[in-house]
């Protein structure tokens, strides 16, 4: 399987699986999350292999077309970009900063990093 359809696919899972049918979320958990084969997922879900094939494929195209709707992944790298360039910015301009300053530089740190957690 191709690494980064994979990735592509579990990001996308991340932000959209709740817009997913039970089964649909199930059987992509399976295969994404899991490693189950396609097989393996027929036998244990007792649906034939096609079955599990379709709605797999079905539920790809699903969360591409609610990322290319809503674009939320896309936003979320957007704003990450934007907080590692004012992370590298604060760090270049730590060199200038006095006493006073190093304890703002410092909260600012934490808060950039409070940031990161939230993406």
């Amino acid at each position: 399987m191709d690494i980064e359809k994979m990735v592509q696919i579990e990001i996308l899972y991340s932000q959209y699986a709740s817009l997913l049918t039970p089964k649909q979320r199930e059987i992509v958990s399976m295969y994404y999350e899991e490693d189950y084969s396609l097989g393996e997922i027929s036998q244990i879900l007792n649906i034939s292999r096609q079955s599990v094939y379709d709605s797999l494929k079905r539920s790809e195209n699903s969360l591409k077309e609610y990322e290319s709707k809503l674009g939320i992944v896309e936003k979320f790298k957007n704003i990450e970009n934007i907080v590692d360039k004012l992370a590298e910015k604060l760090e270049e301009l730590s060199v200038y900063f006095d006493k006073d300053d190093a304890e703002n530089s410092t909260q600012l740190k934490v808060l950039i990093e409070e940031i990161r957690e939230l993406i």
